[in-house]
């Protein structure tokens, strides 16, 4: 008891006398109400933070006619051209010489340099930039790069209010996602949701959509027609995305070009007035997304295979293969196309990058340089062979025979190692896969086949029940395709 109130006496040190201090309150912790305060007011603050760098953007298009059989649908999962129609009047209101279009931009630097979609300045004759403080400008293009829909404008002005873009690589699943535009033609609307998922691609489909450089957040934030070219925004206010496709209206399923994309681009584009985008010519699919290969090809943990090499493409002079996984660029590890496309699109054309590739499960480097961005080629259509000498069935659906340098002209092929696809029976595994006459086999099952014997002795050590690996060259492409048993 005497060492308890000796406990509460002051505390007495070399003559002074110290009082005890009180205990600190502990603090309350903030109320329901009061979270919903301060979410609300950081809401009001990005919207105030932001909104004067977001402009309105006002096109006068070259003459376009929508007709009544355009007219009134509501899905936006094509290409970007397809919008235009959403951010013109209805068609019976359309003059028939000038085509009107609007869409968003963001300033991002204070000299009137501002980011935008290409599709929404896309054959404009004319561009007005209006600003949050009501100010007009005659706007013209800067650049515009069609592969990923990046495009820069410029206006005659001096310290603008800019938008902060931020590093998209951190931004996570999950978080805030606040779009301002003007869709529909209301000016500065604000509309939030969050990140729903990253690195989209595939978003854009058929021929235009494979030469697009698709790298897409996706978002449930509301984003119509006219919010096209405005800002993605994290709380914080920082641009994350740049508002550019929706799969249909009212779906909840929008799409933004990744701020870190967008920049790397625009850069360019102001610095330049185009992106010269490195390319290796290959079609690729992540090997965690191929449970057929996941199967087939051991000693990968990650990485992308190597579905196809393009015949005009720098891998296709290289000793890449199809069938290769790429597990790293110049030492920086790759586990998805996207991941890929952005270690490549950047490099120096001309100067070689390292690739790590397994291939039959023996780790490899392998040294290409990467050339300019071509569109891929259209592959003609091929004469139909009668070959006068004997054909060999294969039992796979398909005839094949030897490969001559007459067959390979008639065929328009440019090669003369491999088999040759005469015909092809309809309904089988072979033509499901799209195999057709004309097509080149140089290897069955990773084996290479220079002639008619040897395509039928692999196929001997072959089975349809785990899978045939066939390695074709069909017209500009090479690629590989597995038949197998059970597939429908």
């Amino acid at each position: 008891m005497k060492k308890l109130l000796r406990s509460r006496l002051p505390l007495i040190i070399s003559g002074l006398v110290l009082p005890l201090q009180a205990a600190p309150a502990a603090e309350q912790p903030p109320t329901n109400i009061e979270v919903v305060r301060q979410l609300n007011q950081a809401f009001i603050d990005v919207a105030e933070k932001v909104t004067p760098a977001v402009v309105v953007i006002n096109v006068i298009q070259k003459a376009t006619v929508i007709t009544p059989e355009e007219d009134g649908d509501d899905s936006t999962d094509s290409l970007p051209r397809e919008f235009q129609r959403y951010f013109q009047l209805p068609y019976e209101e359309l003059p028939q010489e000038k085509a009107f279009g609007q869409g968003s931009g963001v300033i991002i630097r204070e000299d009137g340099y501002i980011l935008t979609n290409g599709h929404v300045v896309e054959d404009a004759d004319k561009i007005t930039v209006r600003l949050h403080d009501g100010r007009v400008f005659k706007g013209k293009v800067r650049g515009v790069d069609p592969k990923s829909d990046v495009a820069v404008i410029k206006i005659d002005a001096k310290g603008l209010p800019v938008a902060a873009l931020a590093d998209s690589t951190k931004t996570r699943v999950g978080e805030f996602a606040i779009a301002i535009g003007a869709p529909f033609s209301l000016d500065y609307s604000v509309t939030y949701g969050h990140v729903s998922a990253k690195s989209r691609s595939n978003i854009i489909e058929g021929a235009g959509g494979a030469a697009m450089d698709q790298d897409f957040i996706q978002t449930d934030a509301n984003i119509n027609p006219g919010n096209s070219g405005g800002p993605l925004v994290n709380i914080n206010g920082d641009v994350i995305g740049i508002n550019t496709l929706i799969r249909g209206l009212h779906t909840g399923i929008g799409f933004a070009i990744p701020s870190s994309l967008a920049k790397e681009i625009s850069d360019k584009l102001i610095s330049d007035g185009k992106f010269t985008r490195a390319w290796l010519g290959i079609q690729i699919q992540a090997y965690r997304d191929d449970p057929e290969m996941r199967e087939r090809i051991k000693g990968v943990t990650d990485g992308v295979v190597v579905r196809a090499l393009q015949t005009n493409g720098p891998a296709y002079k290289s000793d890449l293969r199809p069938i290769d996984v790429i597990t790293a660029v110049d030492g920086k590890a790759v586990s998805t196309p996207q991941d890929l496309r952005g270690e490549i699109r950047g490099k120096k054309i001309g100067t070689p990058v390292t690739l790590d590739v397994v291939r039959n499960g023996k780790a490899m480097q392998l040294k290409i340089k990467p050339a300019e961005w071509v569109e891929a080629p259209i592959v003609p259509e091929l004469v139909r062979s009668n070959p006068t000498t004997e054909d060999e069935r294969s039992g796979l659906g398909l005839t094949i025979h030897g490969l001559t340098r007459e067959i390979a002209k008639q065929f328009g092929a440019d090669i003369t190692e491999g088999v040759i696809v005469v015909s092809v029976d309809k309904g089988t595994l072979a033509s499901r896969h799209g195999i057709r006459p004309g097509d080149i086999i140089t290897a069955v099952n990773q084996k290479a086949v220079s002639n008619t014997k040897q395509f039928r002795e692999a196929l001997k050590t072959a089975s349809l029940e785990k899978g045939i690996v066939l390695n074709i060259v069909s017209g500009k492409t090479a690629h590989f395709e597995v038949l197998k048993l059970g597939e429908e």
